[in-house]
């Protein structure tokens, strides 16, 4: 197991991960962006749409998952880096899709986080990546909270605050 300086930002779509992490990149920090997000970005450049991408979820879900585990392999394990999601958010996901979770469960034990902060749930704003409701969105919260906790991780709970107020909320607790 590789344990490492990592913290991972985690919530269901339209929790505010992405605007936190790009302040955070902003300040000097290093980060890393959701991978799906991009992926979903480039098939769209490439003229399919969300529901052609979308269509086989298993094919999805591994990519992303693998997606992911190549990002983090080449990643320094004793740097201090912010990860918009980390690998167990495959296991969330996997399990909202409806797909036998072992995979990314059995993946997500490779590596050890320093910290999880699990950001409350905003209102949901559809874009051109969301496909989630409502519904969707607070299952996924539930179960990306879960998935993180079934690994052993204490998840710090971050509440609806400005994005200043959840930068200084995550950077006084990882001192």
């Amino acid at each position: 197991m590789r344990k490492t300086e990592w913290i991972v930002i985690t919530g269901a779509p339209c929790s505010g991960k992405s605007s936190v992490i790009s302040s955070l990149e902003a300040q000097g920090y290093r980060v890393v962006h959701e991978t799906a997000r991009a992926y979903i970005d480039e098939l769209l450049t490439s003229g399919k749409s969300v529901q052609e991408i979308k269509a086989d979820p298993l094919n999805f879900e591994r990519t992303i998952l693998y997606r992911k585990l190549a990002i983090e392999a080449n990643l320094p394990e004793n740097k201090m880096i912010f990860l918009d999601r980390g690998i167990p958010d495959s296991i969330a996901y996997f399990l909202s899709a409806g797909l036998d979770p072992s995979e990314p469960v059995e993946k997500s034990r490779v590596v050890r986080y320093r910290k999880i902060f699990h950001f409350q749930r905003l209102r949901l704003q559809n874009d051109h990546v969301r496909a989630e409701d409502e519904r969707m969105a607070e299952n996924l919260e539930n179960l990306l909270r879960q998935s993180y906790e079934m690994l052993g991780y204490p998840v710090v709970h971050v509440p609806v605050l400005t994005v200043k107020q959840r930068v200084d909320f995550i950077l006084e607790r990882l001192q």
